[in-house]
């Protein structure tokens, strides 16, 4: 009889045991994938998008770009101003533009010149606005695909209120830690004539090198109301020349 009971005991605790084990497995297994899928942390992150960064850097080659700009008021349908730039790169930092075309308000063209003279400024001495721990703290937020593409977010925190730097935050791709979109506000505003100012950048690959190929502005601008200005890359040249023959003169 005892015999009899502790067999259907043990097939009892077959029945219940065996399930339970199997339970716990796949959850050890949900576990460890959980642990391996892990976002890096952000200091990780930023030291490998430095990395791409300064493999990028070294495929960059002379080009040409002809973008266009388009500013809008209130009403986005239909653009109060449009311009149209020659930008010329020579590595490593030397960018010159020709503003071939504009039409529209004056304000349009005044704005694009001085965006595209920030922009040549910059590629001088991109050490001072690089994202890097140099210039910005760094958080981790989540991940999230973004144009198909998964990416880690995180937020960028400038050291100092400079007008070049900005509080926002950062797409990293997850697999080539290349920048896929960066959007945020100046930490510090860059005119008494605007405020409430939002700039988004967006990347791309061109002939082999991840540029920036797009961007929207938006801010305040006083007695005028809310503007807003549209750019994105419209042909790019591969040129053996440099910026300084000629090709392209800054400002004119």
């Amino acid at each position: 009889m005892e015999g009899s009971v502790s067999a259907v005991r043990t097939r009892l605790c077959r029945l219940i045991l065996v399930p339970l084990a199997g339970v716990l497995g796949m959850s050890g297994i949900a576990l460890a994938a959980h642990v391996e899928s892990a976002a890096p942390s952000a200091e990780i992150i930023i030291a490998q998008m430095m990395q791409a960064r300064s493999e990028n850097r070294a495929r960059l080659r002379p080009y040409i770009v002809t973008r266009n700009y388009r500013l809008f008021g209130k009403e986005k349908q239909t653009a109060r101003s449009e311009v149209v730039a020659r930008v010329t790169f020579d590595p490593p930092g030397i960018k010159q533009f020709v503003i071939q075309q504009a039409s529209g308000m004056g304000l349009g063209e005044r704005i694009v010149r001085q965006m595209l003279e920030h922009e040549t400024e910059i590629g001088r001495n991109n050490a001072s606005t690089d994202l890097s721990p140099a210039n910005y703290d760094f958080r981790y937020l989540r991940e999230e695909v973004l144009g198909g593409r998964r990416c880690y977010v995180l937020e960028i925190i400038p050291r100092r209120n400079d007008k070049s730097l900005l509080r926002g935050q950062i797409w990293v791709d997850a697999v080539t830690y290349l920048l896929q979109r960066t959007e945020g506000e100046p930490a510090r505003s860059p005119s008494w004539w605007l405020k409430d100012a939002r700039l988004v950048l967006v990347y791309g690959n061109v002939g082999g090198m991840w540029l920036q190929t797009g961007s929207e502005s938006s801010a305040e601008v006083r007695f005028l109301g809310r503007h807003t200005m549209l750019s994105r890359d419209v042909e790019y040249t591969m040129s053996t020349l440099a910026a300084s023959t000629g090709v392209a003169a800054r400002g004119q």
